[in-house]
């Protein structure tokens, strides 16, 4: 295992020392418990928004905790959930008296470990959350309870968190959210696996002319290994999923979201783009927004994910809406 760590051990309160010093305009960590939160916090009423999850992932979450986005995010260990201590103290530090909405991504220790911080401050902090589930790889795996929650969550941190920052109430960003994880789907693909530190050896392996086709982003194992394709034939497969999934009408604006998990070049990612939007072109589709980059990783893996999310014009103004956070920022 080579890698720009010390102790496998102290990776990630190492990784979060340094995203603080080099983030600190925008972000303030909280080392005890664990957890990120903006800088500046909105005026009295707002919405919260909180996520979290395993380490590994970056940037997702912490690195989308600004104006736009989420007012805090709670790091786990690497691929393990945070704690409910971690959720309870961010939301007491970010709660504006408009409630806390909790964007989760569907695994099974995620999901119990939000459930219990809601409860812990049940009648002190009123709560709503967001299941993320757009994975349409598999249904059921040994990470999750039903769908995965991948890289979608970006999508839905993006959109709700400018309804937030609009002044939505609690109720109207759970809905808003529901809508952005019913209208969402991504497929992940594989070349390579990923090492965590803890454990110095790849989590699977793959044979020299393999792709782990559905792959999660802990290193799940997808829907089935296949013999390695050229970019065209991935993106093409990897987008007739999806739409398979979602089964838009072909006059519905999408947002086309090309995503590398860790250890693949932006050159690759454009690459896929390119194929991923002649075929959405040629099926009749609109391609109304779109982003390219390494937004949920795992760790070095190389490989990609393409998620598409059904716009419409609610959808669009509040993507189009500013941003402003470690990992996305845009004005309008």
């Amino acid at each position: 295992m080579k890698k720009f760590i010390n102790q496998p051990e102290n990776v990630v309160l190492e990784a979060l020392e340094g995203f603080a010093k080099a983030h600190g305009d925008l972000t303030v960590y909280n080392s005890e418990p664990r957890f990120v939160r903006r800088r500046n916090l909105k005026e009295r009423g707002k919405v919260a928004l909180i996520s979290g999850g395993g380490s590994g992932h970056e940037p997702l979450h912490i690195g989308f905790v600004g104006e736009g986005m989420l007012d805090a995010a709670c790091p786990g260990e690497v691929f393990t959930s945070p704690t409910p201590d971690q959720m309870v103290a961010a939301a007491e530090a970010v709660h504006r008296g408009g409630g806390v909405l909790f964007i989760v991504k569907n695994y099974a220790g995620d999901v119990m470990n939000f459930e219990m911080a809601a409860e812990m401050v049940e009648g002190e902090i009123e709560t709503a959350t967001v299941l993320v589930t757009d994975d349409v790889a598999v249904e059921e795996s040994t990470y999750s309870q039903g769908r995965r929650g991948v890289a979608g969550t970006v999508v839905v941190e993006k959109i709700v968190g400018a309804a937030a920052e609009r002044g939505v109430d609690l109720k109207g960003c759970e809905r808003l959210g529901q809508k952005v994880v019913e209208r969402t789907g991504s497929m992940a693909v594989a070349l390579s696996s990923c090492t965590v530190p803890a454990a110095g050896t790849p989590t699977f392996q793959l044979g020299e002319n393999e792709m782990e086709w559905g792959v999660g982003i802990h290193g799940e194992p997808g829907r089935k290994r296949i013999e390695f394709l050229p970019a065209d034939d991935i993106a093409r497969r990897l987008v007739e999923a999806i739409l398979e999934d979602l089964t838009p009408s072909p006059n519905t604006p999408l947002l086309l979201f090309v995503n590398g998990l860790g250890g693949t070049p932006l050159m690759e990612l454009y690459i896929l783009y390119r194929a991923a939007a002649q075929f959405l072109e040629e099926k009749g589709f609109e391609i109304a927004r779109s982003l390219v980059g390494s937004f949920c990783t795992s760790l070095e893996m190389a490989g990609a994910s393409i998620t598409l999310t059904l716009l419409d014009d609610e959808l669009i103004e509040l993507w189009d809406a500013p941003v402003l956070t470690p990992a996305l920022r845009w004005q309008k």
